[in-house]
């Protein structure tokens, strides 16, 4: 867990000229990778206008009012949740059908529905040596929900069961923060959300991802169709591959994320390449389009603090970014429903704050949402005496950004 101490504040060395923007420009791009599902980027200095808008639209994340100034001051690194909301909006009601009914002149109906947090990110950045662990939970995980306030001011009550994809429903961002941080035990110092429309505006500023695909995909739900092989996706077209359940392994939300999960190590492989490293254009249309998209906690808005968290991560190894789901069982109560493997949760936890190599055990099945499309690359080197490498359970699923995999379709 992310603490608060005395500590001296971080020094990250000097910037020298002309190098420092650059440097700042590529850990931006390393942050986009990580969280592109829920489309937020953070971690440049931009000027006022830009953020100007973004901190307007921030909420409060309670128990984060009185952060320190530098993330120097947080003992054991600090924890960024990102979030996917389901939420309609007019500019884009017409490519969701019947989720975003408009009426004869095309204009979106009142949504009647609740919004729901379909994609949960919790982006873990270690102390040094630097590393970044992003776990994803599933929509249909089952907890306990916290008592919290909704947009109305009105106190909701504590639940004991319920699917974690309704928490944004009972208190917005806020919700979703404290029912991540009871599940996990891990302090959330900074949030943000986007929608679907953020989504499709992000991954155009990037210029397309690259994704494999291993056997064709045939989702008419999610209007998704891609022939066996290699293609490259932006726009409405991400978001579709993003979205698709029915299209991957066994149609299940797990394998969903497995699917997600290729799609963000591959962004994490482009932007720190030079073929983005050196495109400082595509870049700073990535910080503004980001910026100008998502709804941040009051804690994310200080330009000088995205700056340290984008300099926290900028020399990350790709081996070390890694993506993994949090491990769940079968809900005895609904088959088509999962629950907590708090054991082998544990053990990713207890890895992850001890600031230690996490290993992929593993091994993707016919019935998962991705394939892998070669072996795993050994390590570089042996790990010193404190700094092992531990081996997850085999019920943790994911892969490190240096490991390419392929969607496993349906088709």
């Amino acid at each position: 867990m992310a603490r608060r101490s005395q500590v001296p504040l971080a020094r990250h060395g000097q910037l020298r000229r002309p190098r420092w923007w650059q440097q700042m420009l590529k850990a931006l791009g390393i942050v986009s990778a990580v969280v592109l599902v829920s489309a937020v980027g953070v971690g440049a200095y931009v000027a006022y206008d830009i953020t100007r808008p973004y901190a307007s639209n921030a909420v409060a994340l309670p128990g984060q009012e009185n952060l320190p100034p530098d993330i120097g001051a947080l003992d054991g690194g600090f924890d960024l949740l990102l979030v996917g909301v389901d939420t309609c909006e007019q500019d884009y009601a017409y490519l969701f059908g019947d989720r975003c009914p408009v009426d004869e002149n095309g204009i979106l109906l009142p949504d009647e529905t609740a919004t729901l947090n379909d994609v949960n990110i919790l982006v873990h950045v270690s102390p040094e040596p630097r590393r970044v662990t992003a776990v994803s939970f599933p929509r249909d995980l089952q907890i306990p929900i916290p008592s919290c306030v909704d947009a109305d001011g009105d106190t909701r009550s504590a639940m004991t069961k319920q699917p974690i994809n309704s928490a944004y429903s009972y208190g917005e961002l806020g919700c979703v923060a404290a029912t991540i941080t009871a599940l996990t035990g891990q302090d959330i110092e900074f949030a943000a959300s986007v929608t679907f429309g953020g989504v499709i505006e992000i991954t155009n500023a990037i210029g397309g991802v690259d994704v494999c695909v291993a056997s064709p995909i045939n989702d008419p739900d999610a209007n998704l169709f891609l022939e066996a092989g290699d293609h490259t996706i932006a726009g409405i077209e991400a978001l579709q591959f993003l979205r698709t359940r029915h299209g991957v392994g066994n149609g299940g939300d797990l394998g969903r994320i497995s699917n997600q999960q290729q799609y963000m190590s591959s962004l994490a492989r482009k932007v720190t390449s030079d073929e983005v490293l050196k495109d400082t254009g595509a870049l700073m249309r990535l910080v503004s389009t980001a910026f100008a998209n998502v709804t941040p906690s009051t804690s994310l808005t200080n330009p000088l603090l995205l700056t340290q968290i984008a300099l926290a991560m900028k020399s990350v190894p790709i081996e070390d970014i890694v993506f993994v789901q949090y491990p769940t069982l079968e809900d005895p109560d609904n088959p088509n429903h999962v629950v907590p493997d708090r054991e082998a949760a544990d053990v990713l936890f207890a890895a992850i704050n001890a600031n230690q190599s996490l290993q992929i055990t593993n091994v993707p099945t016919e019935d998962d949402g991705v394939v892998l499309a070669e072996p795993a690359a050994p390590p570089a080197e042996t790990p010193t005496a404190d700094e092992a490498t531990v081996e997850l359970p085999s019920t943790v699923k994911g892969n490190s950004a240096a490991t390419r995999t392929c969607s496993n379709g349906n088709g």
